[in-house]
């Protein structure tokens, strides 16, 4: 009996590095993740250590190897999933001069507010696809200029977190057509880094690393790192896209009309298109997946990461109450929140509290609760937390479909997607059925299908809509639905309302609290 052939898709995400075997069937063998921190030091700064997140890469392969036992000979690729925005500098020996100022770090954010109002930040956005924000590398050069010149002036390359590892593995700096397409750099219909965002930047093509399409095959891997990891020098790496764009891929959401919620760490809206669209009102993002899939659509920072804070700061005897019990915490949150009636009894939750990406693009966003009185109490609290998430996702889905259309379909991914409550709740506020594939592997599976592709094993990505496996299917109730189409005008009024105020606090906060 022939040896059946294994497929390894490695996600390198925010907090965590997944590595996950796949059969080609698209069934999980073995899986490992390896946890890091996020280094904030203050409410602007979010950074992490390449090297710890290298050795993630590493320990992550090498876990799941030994766990599935599976023979060197019949692990047939390794394919990459990354984190987009991420922005590092390294010297010419390829010395780290910087962290990994990740997507999430704001402190470029009046940069990103200078390139918009006078450096021709519209028009850069409609060639690049990116939105002008704190969180794209665009913006965080200028502030690297302004703020740490004397690193700058030392600074050979600068590279992605993926970039980073590759050069680990293969001693050469290389980014793909999709991470340079989080950028901000990178235009969109010529395929190579667009001037008039480089000269914003004061960065040559020298100092950023040679693009190559998401296809683009590795072999050869430094000998050390091969025999750590446990497979073969000459097994190909496949080098991927960004973790959003092969999320759609690995929930079967790559036909035009239909569209991929996800919610981790954060979130997004994604749909995809066979050419690039970019919005005139810049509310949304355009991305590559290959030459002939586009990823559109707007992300959030403010997805399962505020249920983390509401569960540190706000949770500590339902926290004691889930170890007594043996139970995740969440799903004791998720449990009170389904006690209380959808809407919370009027009390609305905006869930800025690192700021904002799609659809305001307003890094200076602070979250609020709205309508709180003197009935409310700490589970209406927890309710209003869930809804505003899945609220601020819903604003997104209403930019996305003016430049493509009502979508025919929803499929949804990400940790959220465990909790029956969070399930229900997209279908009610979306107001559409919602189905959600039962692996949650969806970045992994899409770099793999991707590696797959690049590798000539199979013509197109139909194969994923038999690989995704069973799924559960929700229909919007009425009398919620109803009741959020209620309350989302008010939701939606408030946060445009209040972008003075954004400014005027966020102004204290960065005066008061350094």
């Amino acid at each position: 009996m022939p040896e059946q052939s294994y497929y390894l898709g490695v996600d390198i995400g925010t907090t965590s590095t997944k590595a996950v075997l796949f059969n080609k069937a698209g069934q999980i063998k073995d899986s490992h993740t390896v946890f890091y921190p996020l280094h904030t030091p203050n409410q602007l700064t979010a950074e992490q250590d390449p090297e710890e997140i290298f050795r993630a890469v590493l320990t992550a392969v090498r876990e799941t190897l030994r766990k599935s036992d599976i023979s060197k000979e019949s692990l047939k690729l390794l394919s990459f999933s990354s984190a987009m925005h991420s922005l590092i500098a390294v010297d010419a020996q390829g010395e780290l001069l910087t962290n990994s100022i990740t997507w999430a770090d704001t402190r470029s954010s009046k940069h990103a507010k200078h390139i918009k109002e006078n450096l021709n930040g519209h028009d850069i956005y409609l060639r690049t696809g990116t939105p002008i924000h704190a969180m794209s590398p665009l913006s965080k050069l200028l502030w690297l200029q302004d703020e740490k010149p004397e690193i700058c002036e030392q600074t050979a390359k600068f590279i992605s977190i993926k970039s980073y590892i590759f050069h680990k593995f293969f001693g050469e700096y290389v980014e793909d057509h999709s991470i340079a397409s989080a950028t901000g750099l990178f235009n969109l219909e010529q395929l190579d880094w667009d001037q008039g965002a480089l000269d914003v930047s004061c960065v040559t093509k020298e100092k950023l690393p040679r693009l190559v399409p998401t296809t683009e095959q590795f072999t050869g891997v430094a000998p050390e790192f091969a025999a750590f990891m446990g497979i073969r020098e000459d097994v190909p790496f496949i080098i991927g896209a960004s973790d959003g764009v092969l999320a759609n891929l690995g929930v079967d959401a790559i036909d035009p009309g239909v569209i991929a919620v996800t919610i981790g760490t954060s979130g997004a809206i994604r749909t995809v298109s066979p050419v690039p669209k970019t919005d005139p009102k810049e509310r949304t993002f355009c991305y590559v997946l290959t030459e002939n899939h586009w990823v559109i659509g707007g992300p959030v920072n403010n997805g399962g990461i505020i249920l983390r804070w509401l569960r540190d700061e706000f949770a500590s005897s339902e926290v004691e109450t889930a170890k007594r019990l043996g139970i995740d915490t969440y799903d004791v949150l998720t449990k009170i929140a389904a006690t209380v009636k959808p809407g919370a009894d009027g009390l609305l939750f905006h869930p800025y509290l690192t700021g904002e990406r799609a659809p305001l693009w307003d890094a200076n966003a602070r979250g609020s609760f709205f309508g709180l009185s003197i009935h409310h109490q700490k589970q209406h609290m927890i309710r209003a937390v869930l809804e505003g998430i899945v609220f601020n996702l819903y604003t997104v889905l209403l930019a996305v479909e003016e430049l493509t259309g009502e979508p025919a379909r929803i499929q949804a991914s990400g940790g959220f997607a465990r909790s029956e409550l969070w399930r229900q709740l997209l279908a009610d506020v979306f107001d559409k059925p919602v189905i959600i594939p039962e692996s949650f592997e969806s970045s992994c599976l899409g770099a793999v299908v991707l590696g797959m592709y690049a590798t000539g094993e199979i013509e197109d990505f139909s194969i994923v809509s038999d690989m995704i496996g069973s799924t559960h299917t929700h229909h919007p109730e009425t009398e919620a639905s109803n009741i959020y189409r209620e309350l989302l005008p008010i939701y939606i009024r408030l946060s445009r309302l209040l972008t003075e105020e954004y400014e005027s606090i966020s102004d204290f906060q960065r005066k008061h609290m350094k």
